[in-house]
């Protein structure tokens, strides 16, 4: 980063820059010929400089180096033209900036270094660790030196002693992609699962590294590590790594930073957190997400991403799957209709489906379920690699939910044709229509969708009580309101559905079918999660069994196994406290 300044007392323009040292040390002036053969030095400053340097990045330390420059009168004038000229443009403008501070940043003379410690924030390396545990692949990339990022890669536990440390420092392309190649070779048939690899490469080679002839070796190398480590990058080589990590791996990825040089590597991922503090608020107010320290990202994550992802997975499907019921018995009608267009349903009643009948449980559903308490997944952060992988959200469940709709239609329609088909006659003498047996499917209808919610939810809090009874009782509220005689004559609405519930409702037929068609469409779901439950268990199964059978989740409860995929899903601390038997 560089200003120009002019002194106040002697009008002389300085340009004040400071930067990385293996930026600022590329643009110092160097020795003329006379002055080589003569041995004056123009960089009085620099052997003891860099020297200085090695020892704080070996300390740990954070470095930056300070250099200056004199620029006379004309010299600033006419630089002065062409960075107005870049900073008017409309199209590649931050180039050209670039471009135009890079033509001023020249001969310029070294002041000085200086070197900070920057201590980890509190809960950084447990933070890491847990996070490594869920799933999560975790990159560095920093303008550290490289002593400087592997310290702190060590401290924040990123790196241990057992790992293989492949450090990639070389000065062309035909070279970093040689040694890429030979890394390659020497560790092929391994994965990040089952090697003890970390690999650092600094940002010279990593500019080599990211030309298309070459990235993809890069990736492959990075993908069998379990840390990488990118040194002396700079903001553009963040964006451009998270960039390829998105495009290439086809994975979800997400950039973490505090500063203003981690605005382009932020925006380039698909979630962007940014940590409002000591760096300033450009990386927050760049992000989708804000927080203040670095160890609130696990919470952010573990409970507040998974139960996010859970909910909104469910609500979704839930949705196709309400519609789909209900309209697929629009669609068997027509098979009988003639394909006139007759409406199995009054059309008002057809109209507030999603308004009154199904909103307001599937909304509370969405706002406030949550299937696991939030210590148990923090304790157990490998819970989280379910929500990673796709498992409730996929073509699969999809579908599962889509074919579950037309079966339980089949069931709804076939059993109101099978009771109405022939007509039931009325104690007045009187046989019902087909608004009578549209409004015994709808009424099994209501009760599926919602019941099927139920089944759904695992916390029951009274506001989702609430809605759910409340939605059914919506619904019986309306046969009782809407047919009558007043309601009608008054608002000149629902003419042909006048006291149709009524009558409808005097049937023994009706009482009769409609536990019947709920009991047979339910049963397959009720069957198959206890069947999924008993015998074969999900890791979340457990630790819901763990959280009833003792509510305190800091105390290991031992459970009792029952059936083969119990040990076979479960890959962390559960393996042992399922084993033993409940005394």
């Amino acid at each position: 980063m560089s200003v120009i300044v002019r002194e106040p007392n002697t009008g002389r323009i300085l340009l004040l820059a400071k930067g990385a040292d293996n930026v600022i040390l590329q643009r110092l002036l160097h020795p003329s010929l006379q002055q080589l053969n003569s041995g004056e030095k123009t960089q009085p400053y620099e052997e003891a400089t860099v020297h200085l340097l090695e020892q704080f990045a070996l300390e740990g330390l954070r470095t930056l180096c300070l250099a200056m420059a004199v620029l006379d009168e004309q010299q600033y004038l006419h630089w002065l033209k062409i960075y107005n000229a870049a900073a008017a443009r409309i199209a590649d403008r931050e180039e050209e900036l670039e471009k135009a501070a890079e033509l001023v940043e020249t001969d310029m003379m070294l002041l000085g270094a200086t070197a900070i410690e920057d201590k980890l924030q509190k809960g950084v390396p447990e933070t890491i660790a847990t996070l490594s545990k869920a799933g999560i692949k975790i990159w560095v990339l920093t303008g550290d030196k490289q002593e400087t990022a592997i310290n702190i890669g060590y401290s924040c536990r990123l790196l241990t002693h057992e790992m293989e440390l492949m450090k990639i420092n070389k000065h062309s392309a035909a070279d970093v992609s040689e040694k890429l190649k030979k890394l390659l070779e020497k560790h092929e048939g391994q994965d990040a699962n089952n090697a003890s690899l970390a690999l650092v490469i600094d940002g010279e080679t990593l500019g080599y590294a990211l030309d298309d002839t070459v990235k993809h070796d890069l990736l492959a190398l990075a993908t069998k590590c379990k840390s990488v480590i990118c040194c002396r990058v700079s903001p553009l080589q963040k964006a451009l790594v998270v960039s390829l990590v998105r495009d290439q791996l086809k994975v979800i990825s997400l950039a973490i930073g505090d500063g203003a040089n981690d605005v382009p590597m932020i925006q380039a991922a698909h979630v962007g957190v940014g940590i409002s503090g000591e760096e300033g608020l450009q990386a927050s107010r760049s992000a989708d997400y804000a927080i203040a320290q670095f160890r609130f990202l696990k919470r952010l994550l573990l409970v507040h991403g998974r139960l996010s992802y859970r909910r909104i997975a469910r609500v979704i499907s839930y949705c196709f799957y309400k519609n789909i019921l209900l309209q697929y018995t629009q669609f068997w009608f027509v098979f009988l209709n003639g394909w006139s267009g007759q409406s199995l349903y009054e059309r008002w009643t057809l109209s507030v489906y999603n308004v009154f009948f199904t909103f307001f449980a599937v909304l509370l559903y969405g706002i406030m379920d949550k299937d696991i308490e939030d210590a148990s997944i923090m304790k157990y952060p490998q819970l989280y690699r379910m929500s990673a992988s796709g498992y409730l959200f996929n073509g699969k469940v999809i579908w599962t939910w889509i074919l579950n709709a037309v079966f339980q239609s089949v069931v709804c329609f076939g059993a109101g044709i099978l009771t109405y088909g022939e007509g039931v006659l009325y104690s007045f003498g009187h046989t019902d229509g087909v608004f009578s047996m549209g409004t015994q499917i709808y009424f099994c209808c209501i009760l599926i969708v919602n019941m099927k919610l139920g089944l759904e939810c695992r916390n029951w809090t009274w506001v989702f009580k609430l809605g759910f009874w409340g939605s059914i009782g919506l619904w019986l509220l309306w046969l009782a309101v809407f047919p009558s005689w007043g309601l009608i004559v008054f608002f000149d609405m629902g003419n042909d559905y006048i006291f149709v519930p009524y009558y409808m409702t005097q049937s023994a037929s009706f009482w009769l079918i409609t536990p019947v068609v709920v009991v047979v469409c339910l049963y397959r779901d009720f069957a198959f999660k206890y069947i999924n439950r008993q015998y074969f268990p999900k890791a979340y199964h457990i630790v819901q069994e763990l959280e009833t059978l003792q509510p305190d989740t800091n105390n290991d409860v031992p459970l009792r196994v029952r059936g083969k995929g119990l040990l076979n899903d479960l890959s962390f601390d559960l393996r042992a406290a399922a084993a033993k038997p409940v005394p």
